[in-house]
């Protein structure tokens, strides 16, 4: 067995033209594909019964994202912000090089800061806020010096 490569991480949306905007406009996200489907392997795939659904592929700095819009049965909503202990994808990390700046405007393209998240971190002369996408997606920005590319925190030996 050999893994070739990890294609995506799946973001499900309740207003398809709106993440597009958010992700492309805001974020700076390249749409490269788009997905119409309502056959009866999806469904099971995806487990949701009946389900129609429109998707977009986006990509960035080697980052594959799908947009999920589920036309039928919908999208249901859970607990908002999702809390970041619960089991399972939490957030996605973004490097910023202005933090104030970047907080404005994706608070303009329709992001929610959630001011009490802005912290500085000393240890590594950087600051980090988070902010919910139009859907409550945590994003988490983080303004440090250094290579945008490096992991951030301690480098494992």
């Amino acid at each position: 067995m050999a893994i070739q490569r990890i294609a995506h991480v799946g973001i499900c949306v309740s207003d398809l033209e709106r993440s597009r905007r958010f992700y492309r406009d805001a974020l700076g996200f390249e749409e490269v594909a788009r997905l119409e489907t309502s056959s009866a392997p999806t469904r099971q795939l995806l487990q949701v019964p009946d389900a129609d659904v429109r998707g977009a592929f986006f990509e960035r700095d080697g980052l594959r994202i799908e947009l999920l819009y589920y036309v039928r049965p919908g999208a249901t909503a859970g607990e908002r912000p999702r809390p970041m202990n619960r089991l399972g994808l939490t957030h996605l990390a973004i490097r910023v090089d202005a933090l104030d700046a970047t907080l404005a405007a994706l608070r303009r393209a329709g992001a929610t800061p959630l001011e009490d998240t802005l912290i500085d971190i000393p240890e590594f002369q950087a600051r980090a806020a988070i902010v919910l996408d139009p859907d409550g997606t945590r994003l988490e920005l983080i303004e440090a010096p250094g290579d945008p590319a490096a992991p951030f925190g301690v480098p494992v030996a």
